[in-house]
């Protein structure tokens, strides 16, 4: 998410009432979590397994729960408890803002739009030319729909991200503020859900197509004319490459990269990074033909073992 205007160190300090390491008037532009985070952000970090990885990321500020070595360039913001704090931030620079009826405020749509009885609408929703919005479906706030988009009934774009912090044996809720981005000529099928991003985007790219029941977590991005069969549940933070096919009841773990024109069998798990234009199976997934050979020798088992008495 971005902060506008932004903010230095020096007063998100005094905000939260911690200390900082650096120049005083570093800027702070946005406010994101690892997988997202660009030049002139802010990330959180307390766990000594991700110091490295979030102070020598794109992001320019770092919410730290110990005073470590600062690099060139950085600023660190000392904090007791930085997810805490990171969510009081984001609190502050995108407050909740409930809706009084089923049409937010700041709302726009476009010519040639129709929406059924019973859609609702949050802030600042923003809806294309020519879209078809069925029955039941609920848009939450800052969600972008491109042209001649379709979604059937009763699917849910922008529900908060599956995101918590294990601590004293409960999970604490990380606030989330991203939106959902569609591209223009997407269809999506009826009671999919697809979460925004935690302080980003989760983006489905133009001409997409997903059939039915399909789950799309946060952070993740999805390219173009992608098609999903039923059932598919991708996690948070993956990156879906163009005309990537996914067909029924695949589970897609986060933070992995499918391939271009990667297809996935039915029923796959998948587990690592896809390489692009192959043909996938199995849980976990591995290349559609190594996956028959093994599934032909195990047929062979008995008759060997048989042979071996």
């Amino acid at each position: 998410m971005d902060i506008r205007p932004g903010q230095t160190v020096r007063q998100l300090a005094e905000f939260l009432g911690c200390r900082y390491v650096g120049n005083p008037e570093h800027m702070v532009t946005g406010i994101n979590e690892i997988h997202r985070v660009r030049t002139g952000d802010l990330v959180f970090v307390d766990h000594p397994k991700y110091y490295d990885k979030a102070l020598h990321s794109a992001a320019t500020t770092v919410l730290i729960d110990k005073e470590v070595d600062c690099p060139e360039g950085k600023a660190l913001l000392i904090s007791e408890s930085p997810f805490n704090d990171f969510n009081r931030l984001t609190r502050h620079f995108n407050p909740f803002n409930p809706w009084e009826s089923d049409r937010g405020e700041d709302v726009k749509i476009g010519e040639g739009t129709h929406l059924y009885p019973n859609v609702v609408l949050g802030n600042r929703v923003t809806i294309g030319r020519d879209c078809v919005i069925h029955a039941g479906v609920v848009i939450h706030d800052h969600t972008v729909i491109g042209d001649r988009v379709v979604i059937h009934a009763n699917t849910v774009l922008g529900a908060d991200a599956f995101y918590y912090q294990k601590k004293e044996g409960s999970y604490k809720k990380m606030h989330t503020c991203g939106r959902v981005i569609v591209h223009d000529d997407v269809e999506i099928g009826a009671l999919c859900t697809v979460d925004k991003g935690v302080t980003a985007d989760t983006i489905i790219g133009a001409g997409t197509k997903m059939d039915d029941h399909v789950h799309i977590g946060h952070d993740t991005v999805i390219g173009k004319n992608c098609l999903f069969a039923a059932q598919v549940g991708i996690a948070g933070c993956v990156t879906v490459e163009d005309d990537v096919v996914l067909w029924g009841q695949v589970g897609v773990v986060s933070d992995i990269v499918l391939g271009k024109g990667a297809v996935v069998l039915g029923q796959s798990g998948l587990m690592h990074d896809l390489e692009p234009g192959k043909t996938y199976l199995g849980s976990p997934a591995q290349e559609a033909r190594d996956k028959w050979k093994e599934m032909a020798l195990i047929r062979k088992l008995p008759d060997i073992l048989e042979k071996l008495k």
